[in-house]
């Protein structure tokens, strides 16, 4: 067949050649699966072809991997090239936006660069139970992140489960008392006895605990001139901004005393008063917890557990099982904050505060996105 006008393609003439089509999908870059076939939390995201570079790949795409989690809760980023923290970083920012700083701590954790930090700095013999990032608070983070540095020697792996389907196993009538109730958080920040109030704070001023607390509904009280007293009434059922699915998102049955190990927790009862024990949980009229509801909602944790890089904090809960080796920096990371208003009843609450030992991932490192 001649060409019309007669004219060849070629240099003279490029707009007749013929381009080549490059395949630029998400399937001709990456591959997706499960992590464990019968279960779809996590995906599983790799490289289907060398060379992808996972940071420029989620900035073309954050459509799917936005809708992935909300599809499956969390993904889990395999075999890419995340060579560093900062890398790491770039990789978060590029799906997320900026980071947030970790204020209103309830672990000890070291900033690795910018906000970026380790996500505890508990003993790696330690196990954390499953819990939804910083639902102690007024806010929270929708979306999580790790990025495990140094890999353990043994165990160290972070379980993930569904909040969905820890929601639809509670027991009913637990349910709803929760919802109707909420839980009330009591922190008692002493030097020496868990987080002192300026690492809490991350502040030196008291004016200015006081300005963070007033904004975030808290009630606080100076007991002695270093002695600080929070309680925070938070929500125990919330429904999922963009799929109205209801989740079960709180710590009580972390922050509440029964979660201590026996001969922990008779230790702390010898030296403190109810009122000044580190931390608790009541229900959100100050009503006491049962310690059966609280074990059958530990039981139904026990029985759910994966392990992923990003996640949405709302959907899903993270922990930490103990680990031996080198005390390797894993990278979590935080992306927007949902914030509800201030839930703290002004009448009729009891000035009984327990409060119970919080833990947090101890393989990551945290960071906070706007």
């Amino acid at each position: 067949m001649q060409n019309p006008g007669g004219h060849k393609p070629g240099l003279k003439n490029p707009g007749l050649i013929k381009r080549k089509t490059i395949n630029t999908t998400q399937d001709a870059w990456i591959k997706t699966s499960h992590l464990l076939p019968e279960q779809q939390l996590p995906l599983l995201m790799q490289p289907a072809i060398e060379g992808v570079e996972l940071v420029d790949w989620a900035r073309g795409n954050r459509e799917t991997i936005e809708s992935s989690l909300l599809k499956y809760g969390g993904i889990l980023f395999r075999n890419f090239p995340i060579p560093s923290v900062s890398e790491f970083e770039r990789f978060v920012t590029a799906i997320a936006g900026d980071l947030l700083e970790y204020t209103y701590r309830s672990t000890p954790r070291r900033k690795e660069t910018g906000n970026i930090y380790t996500s505890t700095e508990y003993p790696a013999d330690q196990s954390i139970p499953l819990h939804n990032e910083m639902a102690y608070s007024s806010n929270w983070p929708l979306k999580i992140g790790f990025f495990c540095a140094i890999p353990a020697e043994k165990g160290g792996e972070t379980p993930i489960a569904d909040s969905r389907r820890i929601f639809q196993r509670i027991d009913p009538a637990i349910k709803e008392r929760f919802r109707q109730k909420r839980v009330m958080y009591v922190r008692n920040y002493v030097e020496g006895m868990d987080l002192p109030w300026q690492t809490v704070f991350q502040t030196t001023s008291k004016p200015e605990v006081e300005r963070y607390c007033r904004k975030a509904g808290t009630e606080f009280e100076w007991v002695t001139s270093d002695h600080l007293r929070t309680r925070q009434v938070c929500l125990a059922v919330v429904t999922h901004p963009k799929t109205g699915e209801p989740l079960w998102f709180n710590q009580a049955h972390l922050f509440q005393i029964s979660n201590l190990p026996p001969e922990v927790r008779e230790s702390l009862l010898a030296t403190c008063k109810q009122e000044d024990l580190p931390r608790n949980a009541y229900y959100g009229d100050g009503s006491p917890l049962e310690t059966d509801a609280l074990e059958h909602i530990r039981e139904i944790y026990r029985h759910h557990a994966g392990s992923c890089v990003l996640r949405a904090s709302f959907s899903l809960r993270g922990d930490r099982r103990d680990t031996t080796g080198i005390d390797r920096p894993c990278i979590q990371t935080i992306s927007k904050r949902r914030e509800h208003p201030c839930l703290y009843p002004r009448t009729s609450v009891p000035h009984r505060t327990p409060i119970s030992l919080q833990t947090s991932d101890k393989t990551s490192m945290n960071t906070c996105v706007r």
